[in-house]
């Protein structure tokens, strides 16, 4: 009778066993399925490949990342759009990170994802959210990125409880940063990119108020040996670029024209479309221009800035973003003029005195950077745009708008 009992417990045992191990292969095998489908193996040539030059290659297990956000709690959601779901996670080490799980499921995808992760994991710069590390183990891939504490500047600049303690100071180096870290990423990354929606909730800010760009998910690559780049129009209604938008052509100035529209967001504290606005009134961009050529300028800026800050000041950088939003992409300044236009007028604001020394190291090197010369041919009647160095027009004044 014992020997029975030990018998039938030893069935019973063995038979949990089985059906353990044939599940746990199960789960395996399909984890195996999802890393390839994910350009896993991809991934893992172009990571040995790069080995020295990038400084974040942490393929994440799928466990790590479902232990981080308590199984994707919908407590853990910081965020939901057409890309995804974002999570805040909690890695062993007590690492706070941000997840995004993509929404990712078009094979052909695939081989441009695993490039845009090859090429973020290579950024490094202080106004660009970090990419830490990928996970190709489930369905679609999911992204770990660092956590950025303050939220949105779009919530910083719509919250009413919120907007009266984003002074112009702090506006202005927000600015200043955002236009640094995008001049970065068209001339001095390892290979060009163009963010493709650059707005107001995808600028994130630290405890500091110092900007870090986000969300790559539409940012397309530009290699330095292919003069052509075929894809569809992307972005945001209110930022998109209205040349863009008619004639389906994306190039790095269509960044150029959505940063105009987050300067005239900061300078204005209105949202970059409203149908709450009349007619006339509800695209933000074509309100900015129409009220700066109608000398109305510090009828439309937000209150509390105006009280705060030098109208000349306020003038010179709503000239910039007014260029910016200039309807010709050819007639916009790149991101390098823009960059250091900001970059000087912060000087100039903590330091009035020092106009002689306008530039600094960080200004320096995006003039020493080369400038790529490249053409982007996007759908089939497309035209090409050349770059031409600024480097000998570097001191030119770029203040005035030639009538435009």
């Amino acid at each position: 009778m014992h020997g029975i009992s030990i018998g039938l417990l030893s069935l019973v045992v063995g038979g949990f066993w089985i059906s353990w191990a044939l599940k746990r292969r199960k789960l395996l095998k399909l984890k195996e399925k999802f890393f390839k489908q994910n350009g896993g193996l991809m991934l893992q040539q172009q990571l040995l490949s790069h080995r020295g030059s990038v400084e974040t290659d942490k393929i994440f297990r799928a466990e790590e990342l479902e232990k981080a956000t308590n199984n994707y709690d919908k407590s853990r959601i910081l965020g939901q759009g057409g890309y995804g779901t974002v999570y805040k996670g909690m890695l062993p080490d007590n690492k706070v990170v941000a997840i995004k799980k993509s929404k990712i499921s078009d094979q052909s995808q695939i081989e441009q994802f695993i490039n845009e992760v090859i090429v973020l994991t290579q950024i490094n710069h202080r106004n660009v959210v970090k990419l830490l590390g990928c996970c190709l183990e489930t369905e679609v891939p999911l992204l770990v990125y660092e956590f950025i504490t303050n939220g949105t500047l779009s919530n910083h600049i719509h919250n009413k409880s919120l907007s009266s303690s984003l002074s112009w100071e702090k506006r202005l180096k927000i600015a200043a940063e955002t236009a640094g870290a995008l001049a970065y990423l068209h001339s001095s990354a390892s290979m060009p990119i163009i963010h493709r929606d650059v707005k107001t909730t995808n600028i994130l800010l630290d405890d500091n108020y110092m900007a870090k760009v986000s969300d790559f998910e539409a940012s397309r690559l530009v290699p330095l040996d292919q003069t052509q780049l075929t894809t569809l129009v992307q972005g945001t209604f209110g930022y998109l670029d209205p040349e863009c938008f008619h004639t389906s052509q994306l190039t790095e100035k269509s960044d150029v024209y959505s940063f105009g529209v987050v300067v005239a967001e900061q300078l204005t504290g209105k949202e970059a479309l409203s149908f709450n606005r009349p007619e006339s009134d509800r695209n933000l961009a074509m309100y900015f221009v129409s009220a700066i050529k109608d000398d109305r300028l510090l009828q439309i800026l937000e209150d509390h800035i105006v009280n705060e800050s030098s109208i000349e000041e306020l003038k010179e950088v709503a000239s910039l973003a007014k260029r910016c939003l200039r309807v010709r992409e050819e007639d916009r300044p790149s991101m390098k003029e823009v960059a250091m236009e900001l970059e000087g007028l912060t000087i100039m604001g903590k330091h009035p005195w020092g106009k002689a020394h306008l530039y600094t190291e960080e200004t320096e090197y995006l003039l020493n950077t080369p400038t790529h010369s490249f053409n982007i041919d996007v759908g089939a009647s497309c035209s090409t745009t050349d770059y031409d160095s600024m480097r000998n027009n570097v001191l030119k004044p770029v203040l005035d708008d030639h009538g435009r």
